[in-house]
């Protein structure tokens, strides 16, 4: 081969490389750097509790709340879109901050917190036996496109120091909303404080 022929073709295999770097580089992430979303969601309370504000109580009179268990669709940090009745895709450029069921917890605590005097607390901070525990299953928090709406659906289990269990599913629907994550996720976070307030006054005999 002449030097004529060969610098083209070494000029090819070198283009080529450079080619399949680039390409690889928009598919993968070394070392996990990767590109941020643009949004982070996070739930935080319409009414956290005020600065100062104390609380009391013995094992037997306070309230735990249990992260709710939930299925694969939201085990993940990203939110979920329900296509159709079978498909479900996640929104594009939104990440939660967290497991949306570990969201869910706190602000359920957080709720109770500022309706009762009662010790509330969540069963990261206390493994006590005795009292009240709320759990159940975080059925959906996410965006329906067939609607245009969000939803969060819980399934809550109140579990009373007397053993008896009691069971009541909650939902709130805000329909009207862009699929976009600026708009979904404050819709997401207002739905969810309206579960929890309905689940506080459920919880407190309101």
């Amino acid at each position: 081969m002449t030097r004529s022929s060969a610098m083209p073709a070494k000029k090819i295999r070198t283009y080529a490389a450079l080619v399949l770097a680039l390409a690889l580089a928009g598919c993968i992430s070394l070392g996990g750097g990767g590109k941020p979303p643009a949004f982070l969601l996070t739930l935080s309370a319409d009414k956290p509790v005020e600065a100062g504000r104390t609380a009391q109580g013995t094992s037997a009179s306070m309230i735990v709340v249990m992260e709710p268990e939930t299925s694969q669709k939201l085990s993940v940090v990203r939110v979920p879109v329900q296509v159709d009745d079978t498909r479900v895709a996640y929104l594009v450029g939104a990440t939660w901050v967290e497991r949306p069921t570990k969201l869910l917890r706190g602000l359920l605590a957080e709720t109770l917190r500022t309706r009762t005097s009662t010790l509330v607390l969540e069963d990261s901070q206390s493994m006590a036996a005795g009292g009240e525990r709320l759990a159940g299953q975080l059925v959906d928090m996410g965006y329906d496109a067939r609607t245009g709406s969000v939803v969060v659906r819980f399934d809550a289990l109140r579990t009373l120091a007397d053993g008896t269990v009691q069971s009541k599913r909650f939902e709130s629907v805000i329909p009207g909303i862009a699929a976009k994550p600026e708009f979904v996720g404050p819709a997401i976070n207002r739905a969810a404080n309206d579960v929890a307030r309905q689940v506080a006054d459920w919880m407190l005999g309101k």
